[in-house]
């Protein structure tokens, strides 16, 4: 049965600490010395995890289950409430850092981990430096551009493109969770110089053709890669049409 603002004040200590449970995972843990936790009970990635919710009579039952319900709303949407009071606690729940690190959190498991690895490196070192502890509500596109010049004018320029991606999808989780209203990357469009993409001519004499051939028979890397590597020269296709393709398609 949940509990009661009655039975929680009756709650007596014990030789031994003793849970007494409300729902959704909510207990009160009562101490041999009298005080009383509110805690809650959750399994985040197969793991089974404890958060505190505050003490008797500071937090209430009702400001208790609020504090469950909140917990379990961020838990809903893929982050570790543990984790995002961390950070709201470290950088401001509103700061550009917690949004971004929340964002990275909640998306990084659903990326190939070289690609997680590189974003975090992006973040850490380009961005979080210069606007992480600014309200993310409150930055603007000048701001932004003098960050994403920086990184320009060492020699960088896509590493800045990349850096502009990002940051739109701070700002668009930003957007999405309730903490700014706009993504100021959309005003920055064109601001920083197109990269120059780079073409690989064609290999059109037969007997360059074979040492690709022998090349690729001989490649050493991953199983996956030498065989796609060996269909490629026989189905034509993008290498991303490859890599999606079905064998009822070969």
């Amino acid at each position: 049965m949940p509990l009661t603002n009655l039975k929680v004040t009756k709650a007596k200590p014990k030789e031994k600490p003793y849970k007494l449970a409300d729902e959704r995972g909510m207990y009160l843990l009562v101490h041999p010395k009298g005080g009383k936790w509110w805690r809650l009970d959750y399994r985040f990635q197969g793991r089974r995890k404890t958060l505190s919710l505050g003490t008797v009579p500071d937090v209430s039952l009702k400001d208790a289950r609020k504090k469950r319900d909140d917990a379990r709303s961020i838990l809903e949407d893929g982050v570790d409430p543990s984790y995002y009071r961390a950070s709201a606690k470290a950088f401001g729940e509103d700061s550009f850092e917690a949004v971004a690190r929340e964002w990275y959190e909640k998306f990084q498991r659903q990326w190939a981990q070289s690609h997680a690895v590189k974003t975090l490196g992006r973040l850490e070192k380009d961005l979080l430096p210069w606007v992480g502890s600014r309200p993310i509500d409150a930055i603007e596109p000048p701001e932004l551009l003098r960050v994403f010049r920086r990184v320009e004018n060492r020699g960088a320029l896509e590493t800045a493109h990349r850096i502009q991606q990002i940051s739109s999808r701070v700002f668009r989780y930003g957007v999405a969770t309730g903490r700014c209203v706009r993504d100021p990357t959309t005003d920055l469009r064109g601001a920083l110089p197109p990269t120059q993409s780079i073409h690989f001519a064609t290999i059109t004499d037969p007997k360059e053709i074979g040492g690709l051939l022998r090349a690729i028979d001989g490649f050493q890397g991953s199983l996956m890669t030498r065989c796609a590597l060996q269909l490629a020269p026989l189905v034509f296709v993008r290498p991303g049409e490859l890599r999606h393709a079905e064998w009822a398609e070969l």
